[in-house]
């Protein structure tokens, strides 16, 4: 057997077991669709379309012109990104966060995730985690080798209930239990108090928390996202990560953090320095400034995703298909509308991307629980969102 072959057949670790990625079929429609002439209008994959703020990207140029900057930078993060990152918690939870040990920089919320379950479960451990969810909550405990009990969302206190239920028959205990409110892909939100009974449960039963605040400040009609911090005692058992790609429209970037519990953060500090020398150090730069001084710029974002929300919602309601208008996130979780429900989320969304020109993500790359849904991304400008809608009412004529 040549060497090619060898390697061909090998049992690669980890990646073997991993299930066929869903999405990838809707992108290849898109690929294809495209390449024939056709106008998709992509409301699947949650890739934010607004620009960063000019502050940002004024200072990443000056700060790379500067020699000095592209050596190695830390793992941790400079300290004044860390001391920007505190002063945001400050203004917009009140939360006060020591800068030295309760708060890293992590390559984006996906890094920080992952290399965080390295230190928190190993193999025959378990980790509880909403379902549907996000696909990196799931894998990321699994890819540490952990067992993974998914929790029912539904409502907040639906969620709180089945998640004592989880922990009463979870053989062995659960060493962590992961959350993301706002909630993608389900748009599900929840209130302080929400946050102090998972706390209180955490500290009663020493379990870690681990609460993914991506859409931190997308919250409409008033809502306004608690930080799990916020909670009296929070951290003892939690630390939460933060992300500045969607209030910051700064995807591309790779800057979040993860605060809390000191010892967490320690813990994740001495992996990482094994890892990585952070972030390139002019883009740590350029992220400390915006956080000081491009201040009002999540509230400009929220307004934008808010009008999507609107334009979205009300078309497909003006057509037939029965959404409940989220209070957060920059998404929508739409229920298969029932003449279409028997196609399946992935089969329904195919069809709309051949049909109707739209492109949305089909429910079950969340998770089974995902099944019978599809979620619409707002990474369209108002115009192109009305223009799906006019798509899908020719291509689904069994609404309303």
């Amino acid at each position: 057997m040549t060497l090619q072959r060898k390697v061909a057949a090998m049992d690669f670790r980890r990646i073997n077991q991993l299930p066929p990625y869903v999405f990838t079929i809707i992108d290849g429609l898109k690929v294809e669709a495209r390449r024939s002439g056709a106008d998709i209008i992509d409301l699947g994959f949650g890739n934010p379309d607004l620009p960063s703020p000019d502050i940002a990207v004024e200072k990443l140029t000056e700060a790379a012109h500067n020699a000095r900057n592209h050596r190695y930078s830390a793992s941790r993060g400079i300290p004044r990104l860390r001391e920007a990152a505190a002063g945001y918690y400050r203004r917009r939870f009140g939360v006060e966060l020591d800068p030295e040990t309760e708060i890293i920089n992590t390559i984006g919320a996906k890094e920080g995730l992952s290399h965080l379950m390295w230190v928190l479960v190993q193999p025959h451990d378990a980790a509880l985690v909403p379902a549907p969810s996000y696909p990196i909550h799931i894998f990321a405990p699994l890819f540490a080798g952990a067992n993974v009990r998914e929790i029912p969302l539904g409502t907040g206190d639906e969620f709180f209930d089945n998640m004592l239920r989880a922990w009463e028959y979870s053989h062995p205990k659960p060493r962590v239990i992961v959350l993301s409110f706002p909630h993608n892909p389900t748009t599900t939100c929840v209130d302080l108090a929400f946050m102090q009974r998972v706390v209180d449960f955490a500290r009663e039963k020493e379990v870690v928390l681990v609460h993914d605040n991506a859409y931190a400040d997308l919250g409409f009609d008033g809502y306004r996202p608690p930080s799990i911090l916020q909670a009296e005692g929070a951290k003892e058992v939690a630390v939460e990560l933060y992300s500045m790609t969607k209030s910051f429209s700064m995807a591309g970037w790779r800057v979040a953090f993860m605060v809390g519990n000191r010892d967490v953060v320690a813990a994740l500090a001495k992996l990482k320095s094994y890892l990585d020398y952070g972030t390139f150090q002019p883009i740590q730069i350029a992220a400390t400034v915006t956080l000081n001084e491009a201040t009002d710029h999540p509230a400009e974002v929220n307004e934008v995703y808010q009008s999507r929300r609107d334009a979205l919602c009300g078309g497909l309601e003006r057509i037939g298909w029965e959404i409940e208008p989220p209070m957060g996130t920059m998404f929508a979780w739409a229920p298969i509308p029932e003449p279409y429900r028997d196609l399946g989320s992935v089969e329904f969304a195919s069809m709309l991307v051949r049909e109707a020109q739209v492109a949305v993500s089909p429910g079950v790359g969340f998770g089974p629980g995902g099944e019978g849904h599809v979620r619409f991304a707002l990474i369209e400008n108002e115009q192109r969102i009305n223009q799906a809608v006019r798509n899908l009412r020719r291509a689904l004529p069994k609404l309303g």
